[in-house]
């Protein structure tokens, strides 16, 4: 089980950098998740949210909602079919967005200048294969 025990503490320490990171921007992980996925876009419906980001439909809501409490993003009805629902950052949501994106990109990419081309392609393939055996 070295394998996992490896893969686990390599995302528990990418974790813990990830959170110091974000909250000093005032939020969470699944929430940067969120508005990462959002910027850029006309925003999206919870089905297409839920298949861009590492967030489980059930936890999905609940952050929604708070990124709607603090006015980061909001929910527009479809006007094509008034069920489905579309996120959609607000214009403090594109501000956030545009400011600690690009910071977060700079930040990743920091820790992973000490990977070469040829380990993060390796690392890619082995983690791909890995999730494909389960």
């Amino acid at each position: 089980m070295p394998v996992i025990r490896e893969l686990v503490r390599a995302y528990q320490a990418f974790e813990a950098h990830d959170v110091v990171n974000l909250r000093k921007h005032g939020l969470t992980a699944p929430q940067a998740d969120v508005i990462f996925t959002l910027g850029n876009t006309e925003g999206m419906a919870f089905k297409e949210i839920g298949e861009h980001t590492l967030i489980t439909k059930g936890t999905l809501t609940g952050v929604v909602d708070r990124l709607e409490e603090k006015d980061i993003v909001k929910r527009v009805p479809c006007p094509k079919d008034r069920r489905r629902i579309y996120v959609v950052l607000t214009t403090q949501g594109v501000k956030i967005f545009e400011r600690v994106f690009p910071e977060y990109i700079a930040y990743l990419k920091q820790r992973f200048n000490g990977l070469t081309q040829s380990e993060l392609a390796n690392s890619v393939a082995v983690l791909k294969k890995l999730r494909g055996l389960f």
